[in-house]
This record gives structure tokens, sequence and C-alpha cells, in this order.
């Protein structure tokens, strides 16, 4: 005697039907993936708020850092970095339109909006390399002190009928001398010790620059209560640099950061880079789909459920990015 119970499934999707969800493996697949992502995500950013709130007083000021823009050089706040961003919310607008033209079997409309998300997607990857470059090579140079503190460098200026403090680079007052220094390296020094490239400037060289232009001052990284770096006067900006300077500073990498604390550039870096490997990961992925679309792969199964899939992630990525920008770049 049979005993088995019929459940009016048998034969649908996966087993068990499409209920409650109404979506397929493929898509709960996808929910899944990014369930877990968020959540990693969310990991990365905690402990970025966490240590910037441990560091809250010298925590580097995001419109003194991201002020750059290709092929202009006077500094424009977030201007570029809100370009990103819009580029790649755009991304996922023609992302929708994409899956809507999808729903309505229309193949020359997917092909057009998914390679306009395909070339955001690339504008967004490649302006996150040039930022990271920028980032690097640094624009004006500091000092770092025995204690791990930045010393910057700047002047006051008439702006609008007040004064600004504006930064100076160093390459603009440090006063040079070939001292004949070389890096060690195996074949002429120690054989089991090797050094990085040495800075551009030695301590001493930009102590005898700070000497001889009196309307150059040191401003350490410490935030006062007015939200703004604390400025040290002449003798103090002296005294300061003599007693404590230990190594000159350019650019930022995991190690040392012009700007601030290294561990800004530590996360910048970790967070900024897993997002931009999700956003060229998801580059990738669009084109295989694009050529998929026009050879007519989805024409044929009768529907274009891989656009929506697909579409689901680059909505994740831009989501993520959203909160990302925030956290870096705005508060």
């Amino acid at each position: 005697m049979d005993n088995t119970v019929s459940t009016g499934t048998e034969g649908k999707d996966w087993g068990g039907g499409n209920q409650p969800l109404k979506a397929s493996y493929g898509k709960m697949m996808i929910w899944f993936f990014i369930v877990s992502d968020a959540l990693t995500f969310l990991g990365f950013l905690a402990a970025y708020g966490f240590s910037r709130f441990k560091f809250i007083d010298s925590w580097p000021i995001a419109d003194e850092v991201f002020t750059h823009i290709p092929f202009y050089h006077e500094p424009m706040p977030m201007i570029y970095v809100a370009f990103m961003t819009f580029v790649l919310i755009m991304s996922s607008v023609t992302m929708v339109l994409a899956v809507d033209a999808g729903h309505e079997m229309k193949k020359a409309k997917v092909t057009f909006y998914m390679l306009l998300t395909i070339f955001g997607g690339m504008i967004f990857v490649g302006s996150q390399a040039w930022e990271w470059a920028t980032f690097i090579k640094g624009d004006y140079g500091a000092v770092q002190t025995k204690g791990g503190n930045i010393l910057q460098f700047g002047e006051y200026v008439e702006k609008d009928e007040e004064k600004i403090f504006k930064r100076v680079a160093l390459r603009d007052f440090v006063i040079t001398e070939d001292d004949g220094r070389i890096n060690h390296e195996q074949k002429n020094g120690l054989w089991f010790k090797s050094e990085g490239t040495q800075p551009t400037y030695t301590v001493e060289e930009v102590i005898k620059g700070l000497e001889s232009h009196d309307n150059v001052l040191i401003r350490t990284e410490i935030i006062d209560e007015k939200g703004e770096k604390t400025i040290l006067s002449r003798g103090n900006s002296l005294k300061q640099l003599k007693d404590n300077g230990k190594i000159v500073v350019e650019g930022a990498n995991l190690h040392v950061n012009e700007y601030g604390t290294p561990l800004f550039a530590d996360f910048f870096f970790f967070i900024t880079g897993f997002h931009g490997f999700h956003v060229f990961s998801g580059v990738i992925i669009n084109i295989i789909i694009f050529f998929n679309v026009i050879l007519g792969t989805y024409e044929r199964r009768k529907n274009y459920e891989m656009v929506e899939k697909v579409a689901l992630y680059w909505h994740f990525v831009d989501l993520v990015w959203v909160f990302v920008f925030t956290f870096f770049y705005l508060v």
C-alpha cells in the first residue's frame, strides 16, 4: 500500500514550489549571497567606526584629503568622488531599465541598457584606481614625529577679506643638499637587509627650509573644538620639528599617511578596495551576460531571469557604496 502523501508541488521549481517567496532557486541563492556579503561589509564598516571614534581627535578631514580632479590642479573637495557616486547610481538605473526590457522580451533595449551599465561600472573602477594613485602619491608631504603624529605645513593667506590657513608643499620651501644618501641593498649593504625607497627630503632639510621661511607654520593632526586642526605658533613650530621630527612622509600607504593616522589609510585601502573588487567582478559578469544577450541565449530560454539575477548583485554593490561614501567622505 502506497502511503505517500501528495503535496501538490511535485514537478515545480526546485521540488518545493515557488512558495512562499515566489522566487526561483537561482534568485534565492543570489539573495543568500547578498545577505552574507552585506554582513561582511557591515563588520568592516563597524570596525572603521570604532577606530574612528577612538582616534576622533586626530582623524583626517575628508574635505582636505579628497580634493583632486583629473587634469585640474586646484583643490575641489569631494567633487570627483560625487561624480563617481553619481555614475555608479546611474548605472543602477540603466540596469533597472535592462531588467524591465527583459520582462518585455525586448532584446535590443536589454543590449543597449546593459552596455550603458558596463560603461558606468568601468568609469567607476577607473576613477577609483586614479583616486588610489593620487592618494598614494600625496600632494604636500609631511613629517612624522617620534610619537607617530603627523606635522603638516602651511601659511596664512588672504581670501575674501579674511585669513585662512593654506597647505604648503615641502618642495616649495625645503632647502635640499646632496648628502650622498643611497639605499641599502644586498649588493652595497648588509647582505640580509634592504630598505624601501627613501623620502625625497630629510628632516634636517625640512628644518632648514622652515627656518628660512618665516611665513611657514606647522599644523598638527589634533582637531580642536571648532573641528579644525591645531596650528602652532612660529616658535612652537620650529621647536616641535627639531625636538620630535623623525621622518619625512610623502603620500599614504599601509605604514604611513601624510594626512593623519595610518589607520585611516589602512581602512581606506581595504574597504574601498574590497568594494572596488566587487564592482570589477560585476563588470566582468555584466560583460558575459551582455554577450549572451547578443547571442540570443535568453531569447531561446523565453526569459531574461539571468539579467535580473545580475541586477540584484549590481544594486547591492551600488547600495554598499552609498554607505562607504557616507562613512569615508561625508561623516
